[in-house]
């Protein structure tokens, strides 16, 4: 289900279970969350860098500042989606995605059924244990620049 793509932007398939829906058999509307996280934390890890190693060595995390979601139809139970992201900006301590889950249907237009659009920013906070942890803190400057090219 991978694409083309541009360097900013990236796609991981995700099968929806019996857990991710709710008593009404869709997808319960937080659990979409989680499923674009799994998107970001895939995309960290395909431009080489792991969090659980961040976290270690420089001591740093990403984490979410702010989400504004639109939900546009719902996932069902064994849906396969595709879930993408695109990096819109990067500053010296935040990076600002937009991102999308879809469905294929091919009655649609452009093959896909729009399920969830979004626009997520995070910050990149210290970990450590020292007088100020969680502050907001730069993007190690190597980091910065790997993910300033991909704009």
């Amino acid at each position: 289900m991978k694409h083309a793509q541009k360097p900013n932007a990236y796609t991981i398939p995700v099968r929806i279970y019996y857990e991710d829906t709710d008593a009404g058999g869709v997808v319960y509307y937080a659990n979409y969350l989680k499923v674009l996280e799994r998107c970001r934390t895939e995309w960290l890890r395909e431009i080489g860098h792991e969090q659980a190693d961040l976290l270690r060595d420089p001591g740093i995390a990403f984490v979410v500042r702010s989400v504004a979601l639109e939900y546009l139809k719902p996932a069902r139970l064994d849906d396969l989606l595709s879930v993408s992201l695109e990096v819109e900006k990067i500053t010296r301590s935040q990076i600002f995605f937009r991102q999308h889950i879809r469905r294929t249907n091919p009655e649609a237009k452009d093959g896909w059924d729009e399920l969830i659009s979004g626009k997520i920013q995070i910050v990149c906070v210290s970990v450590g244990t020292g007088a100020a942890p969680m502050k907001v803190t730069s993007i190690p400057a190597p980091m910065r620049t790997q993910l300033e090219a991909l704009q």
